[in-house]
């Protein structure tokens, strides 16, 4: 496994992304394009960037001063119960209305409220299921 939020992780994170209809098929309907960043809460810039365009991701790594549309934040054992257990509408809802998941960019409040980008954006989250994640040293 590699560790969270690394180049490695983020890109086996787009694979599984391009190859879900259920997340990029689903915003590629819509046209969503957007930049979306990463990392911890005690941090001031993010660890990971995704870039997105018409619903499939076609960049991600190291965050290298992108501007993003969201930017998420959570404390390390937050991501890494997320990547372990996964995550679901519910949780989610609990995560952000108790400071868990943070957004320094974004607003959760109207993206959660459009079903076109709700059921997308729960999805993407279980993808860290899929591929797991180190914690880093």
């Amino acid at each position: 496994m590699a560790n969270l939020f690394s180049a490695d992780w983020m890109n086996q994170l787009k694979d599984a992304w391009n190859n879900d209809p259920e997340v990029s098929g689903k915003l590629a309907e819509i046209n969503f394009n957007s930049i979306i960043s990463c990392g911890f809460k005690n941090e001031d810039d993010p660890r990971g960037v995704f870039v997105v365009e018409n619903g499939i991701c076609t960049r991600a790594g190291d965050w290298a001063g992108e501007q993003p549309d969201w930017d998420m934040r959570a404390d390390m054992k937050d991501w890494l119960k997320w990547v372990e257990k996964g995550i679901g509408m519910m949780g989610m809802g609990t995560a952000y209305a108790t400071g868990k998941l943070k957004f320094k960019t974004g607003d959760y409040g109207a993206m959660i409220k459009d079903p076109r980008m709700a059921g997308p954006f729960v999805k993407s989250f279980n993808l860290m299921k899929q591929i797991g994640a180190d914690e880093l040293a």
